[in-house]
């Protein structure tokens, strides 16, 4: 069982792959961590220091997880925050090449590119690559409502607008749609929900919403839902699973009195059934 995960990673807090890759491992899954930036921190703070990766480092990286045999014993390619168009269109051809070399892989997208409060966060050009060339080639993807908006260039604000703009996404059931962080016109008052569109179907896992918006959410639901499709669960079943640990995360990040998610006991925290 091993994800390839390609994100940023930051020093001080959890978000890309440092918000990812432990809970996968968490979960009993071996995973290869490609960085696309180093940072100090997430955005969200006055200050950042660190640097987006050079495009040529990123790419000499990933073929050297071609060249360690990585992509044929990989179960799904997770890829995340991509810092600029170049690293994303080495991307785009690492993914259309491992699916060549491996039809069994899952490709699951997260396009980081913003949310409600900074709008758009990431270089020009990069939302284009995400649209054109790398949710088509996914099998999942995990847009929060912002960014689910703004690939299909539409609301999704209540239950016909939301299937709206996942068909938009998605092409004969593909990818299926995974959306963080919604509130629909609908959503019970106290609640937030992730929604998963697959298939013409909609299904809704609310959850209260705590008084507390620390950042890598999407990004430990993201690792989580891989973790658990590696493990051959399916992609309902590890949705559910991963709010599950999702939620028992933000729940101790609260009890902490904690700005970054509390990461730490996450054997206890997030891992919710063996195998």
């Amino acid at each position: 069982m091993l994800v390839i995960s390609i994100q940023s990673q930051v020093v001080h807090g959890h978000v890309g792959n440092s918000a990812a890759v432990y809970p996968m491992q968490a979960e009993g899954v071996t995973v290869a961590a490609v960085p696309t930036a180093l940072l100090s921190n997430h955005p969200h703070y006055p200050t950042m220091r660190g640097t987006v990766l050079d495009a040529g480092l990123v790419a000499d990286l990933l073929r050297g997880v071609e060249e360690r045999g990585l992509v044929e014993r990989a179960s799904v390619l997770l890829t995340g925050y991509l810092g600029s168009p170049g690293i994303a269109g080495a991307v785009a051809r690492f993914v259309a090449g491992a699916q060549k070399h491996n039809p069994n892989l899952v490709y699951l997208c997260d396009p980081v590119m913003g949310d409600d409060d900074l709008g758009v966060f990431v270089a020009d050009g990069l939302t284009d690559i995400f649209r054109d060339q790398l949710v088509p080639l996914a099998s999942i993807i995990t847009p929060n409502q912002f960014e689910l908006e703004l690939l299909a260039g539409t609301k999704a604000r209540d239950t016909a607008g939301f299937l709206t703009a996942s068909d938009g996404i998605a092409h004969g059931g593909r990818p299926a749609v995974i959306a963080t962080g919604c509130t629909l016109a609908d959503t019970p008052a106290g609640q937030v929900e992730t929604v998963l569109c697959a298939n013409g179907l909609m299904t809704r896992i609310a959850t209260p919403r705590l008084p507390i918006r620390p950042c890598g959410t999407g990004d430990l639901l993201s690792g989580l839902v891989a973790a658990h499709v590696a493990k051959g669960t399916d992609v309902e079943t590890a949705l559910r699973r991963a709010v599950e640990g999702t939620y028992r995360v933000l729940e101790r990040t609260l009890q902490a009195g904690a700005d970054e998610m509390c990461l730490s006991p996450m054997a206890a925290q997030v891992a919710t059934q063996p195998g």
